[in-house]
């Protein structure tokens, strides 16, 4: 069998993993444009491996992510890589935030979320003595990881397995004929038997190629950060959050310990204007403009628009993210941050301009799409790839 899978992000590598130990005999390729693996979401994300707080049960987000992190700490351990079980709390600032709370609290107790607490203030304050806020749930087994250090790994585990990583291979043409796939990457045509799609900030694009609908497509959202000065990181001992606005699937900007060091604070969610637009000057013109003839970004910008003016402010005005981050934090300075690299969030957005929460995963015959995989995608890696390989491999 030659199984053929696009990307080689975390997901895309960790499909492949799955797929070499399931089918040894299979002939294994992954494809990717970029010159090395994890260079979009998989390398610009907070490093969060998240215990499962906010998914609504009995979805695949929450079942795949506290099977996920269970994977992913054994596998870290096993691997040597760092796994940092630094803690998190989500605060809730006054009382109109006690109520959704709660709700997060019934969600992560429902998920099977191990040592969750409630905290008053001053128990939020023994955990995190420079946060503010009336109540919080602490979450002591969110870890931190680097994940492009596990996507490394586990491209070395597909190499090991005696699968190829092929990079630098951009995938500009996907036929069918019956059972059988054929991918055009630059002057080279390969065949394979089943096909699987993780490509991320172009998953769409490359679904349409294998003939799959319009919708969802990618809206890319550019998460900007800060960086505390290290003689400040001491005002954040893990991770602290905010209550989430339950209408987005964003978290809100929050503080967040970094393994290899530093603590960063954000992101915000701005529009961005090129798929890949890491910089506020990246604009790619037939991005945007794909971007701005999407009904459902039409949809999604006039149900929003109010949101989508605070996000910009806070992103061209530092007092205004500042003053975000120091509901939390109070004791936070203007020059206790510096700015940090800046991630792109690949949003599935329907034609109706609903925001995709959940993991959306569908197939077209042989080919096999992953159209929606925003966090905790990282988390939930290996879990996905036991979801998806079994069913890739059952026909």
């Amino acid at each position: 069998m030659r199984i053929g899978v696009v990307g080689a992000g975390i997901l895309g590598l960790a499909v492949a993993r799955r797929l070499a130990e399931l089918r040894p005999d299979a002939e294994l390729t992954v494809l990717d444009k970029e010159d090395r693996p994890a260079a979009h979401q998989t390398g610009h994300n907070s490093g969060v491996a998240h215990a499962g707080l906010y998914y609504a049960p009995g979805s695949l987000k929450a079942t795949l992510c506290r099977r996920g992190i269970a994977l992913l700490k054994d596998y870290c351990a096993d691997r040597g890589l760092p796994y940092e079980e630094c803690g998190k709390v989500v605060v809730a600032r006054n009382a109109a935030e006690l109520a959704p709370l709660a709700e997060i609290e019934r969600r992560a107790t429902a998920n099977g979320v191990p040592g969750l607490r409630r905290l008053d203030g001053a128990e939020l304050r023994e955990i995190e003595p420079h946060a503010a806020g009336i109540a919080a749930l602490h979450s002591p087994e969110t870890a931190i990881v680097d994940f492009t250090a596990v996507a490394r790994a586990y491209a070395e585990d597909v190499a090991a397995a005696g699968g190829t990583v092929r990079l630098g291979a951009e995938v500009v043409r996907i036929g069918r004929r019956g059972d059988a796939v054929t991918v055009r990457t630059g002057d080279e045509e390969l065949a394979f038997d089943r096909l699987v799609i993780c490509a991320g900030l172009q998953s769409d694009r490359v679904a349409r190629l294998a003939g799959d609908a319009p919708a969802p497509a990618i809206v890319p959202f550019r998460g900007e950060y800060y960086r505390l000065v290290p003689e400040r990181e001491d005002l954040v001992r893990g991770l602290i959050y905010p209550v989430p606005d339950p209408r987005y699937p964003f978290l809100g900007v929050h503080f967040t310990r970094r393994v290899g060091g530093g603590v960063d604070v954000g992101p915000n969610a701005v529009l961005a204007l090129a798929r890949e637009g890491y910089r506020r000057r990246d604009v790619r013109p037939a991005d945007l403009w794909e971007t701005l003839r999407w009904p459902g970004f039409r949809h999604l910008a006039r149900r929003h628009w109010r949101t989508g003016i605070k996000e910009l402010y806070g992103s061209a005005v530092k007092r205004a993210f500042l003053a975000e981050a120091r509901a939390f934090v109070p004791d936070l300075r203007a020059a206790d941050m510096v700015p940090a690299p800046a991630g792109v969030r690949a949003q599935a957005v329907d034609a109706d301009g609903s925001l995709v929460d959940d993991f959306r995963i569908g197939r077209l015959g042989p080919v096999t799409t992953v159209r929606n995989a925003p966090s905790p995608a990282a988390t939930s890696s290996l879990a996905i790839a036991e979801h998806l390989a079994g069913k890739i491999l059952a026909d």
